[in-house]
């Protein structure tokens, strides 16, 4: 799955008891009815108060003895790797539940099936990681270094640079980086680079030379041939 694969949807579950797998992070957001669940060993449902999280690859079981409706989101691990250390089951406060509500009524408007879908999922992350970001303790080191790169996304930057800023060993700073988000300072780099493009090319009216030069790269030749081998389609596929 690629970030060009994120995918949130309408879903209802049967009363039959399932049990799987896969290979990307899934949110279940609660509309209607309720889904007892069964995550890594943790026992929880999904109802008008609660939703949960299911990390890439863990076993999870589900079953509905109702109708039921329900927001499924379907996440890269690579977009939000701080996902895989949230709680299974958590509270829906009620700025989170009224963004539920927000959603579900985009959901069924046509106008929100292409690249609407993407940036709300986008900001529902970014809500989820907020009210929950003290559960993830990542290193105050890893956080300045991610930090700068958030920051400086037209700009190169070398490890040993990156090890600076965060005052590590380049070798200290990728056993933390890999540690608290699950890959490497440049591939962390790369994933918010290739987001970051993505996300201009269908909001701006930027040319694709000008997002190239945004996220780092001079050469648009280059630019295009990475974008191409992340998302499997060329930058003017997006656009157009």
């Amino acid at each position: 799955m690629s970030y060009a694969n994120l995918t949130l949807d309408l879903r209802s579950y049967d009363r039959e008891t399932r049990r799987h797998h896969h290979d990307y992070h899934q949110l279940v957001l609660p509309l209607s009815g309720e889904l007892d669940m069964s995550i890594a060993g943790h026992e929880g449902r999904v109802g008008q108060a609660s939703a949960a999280i299911i990390a890439a690859g863990e076993d999870h079981a589900f079953a509905a003895d109702s109708e039921n409706r329900f927001i499924v989101a379907d996440i890269p691990p690579a977009l939000a790797p701080e996902l895989e250390r949230l709680p299974a089951f958590i509270p829906l406060d009620t700025a989170l539940s009224q963004y539920v509500a927000f959603l579900h009524s985009e959901l069924e408007r046509a106008a929100s099936a292409t690249h609407g879908r993407r940036q709300m999922l986008l900001l529902l992350i970014q809500l989820l990681t907020e009210r929950y970001g003290a559960d993830l303790r990542i290193d105050r080191r890893v956080q300045a270094a991610r930090g700068w790169i958030d920051a400086h996304l037209e700009q190169p930057v070398t490890l040993p640079q990156l090890a600076a800023i965060a005052h590590l060993s380049p070798r200290r700073l990728t056993e933390l980086f890999k540690a608290n988000l699950g890959m490497t300072p440049q591939q962390y780099q790369l994933e918010r680079r290739m987001q970051e493009a993505w996300a201009l090319l269908e909001t701006s009216d930027l040319s694709v030379q000008r997002i190239a030069e945004q996220v780092g790269y001079g050469n648009l030749a280059a630019f295009s041939d990475r974008f191409r081998r992340h998302f499997g389609k060329s930058p003017r596929r997006v656009r157009h």
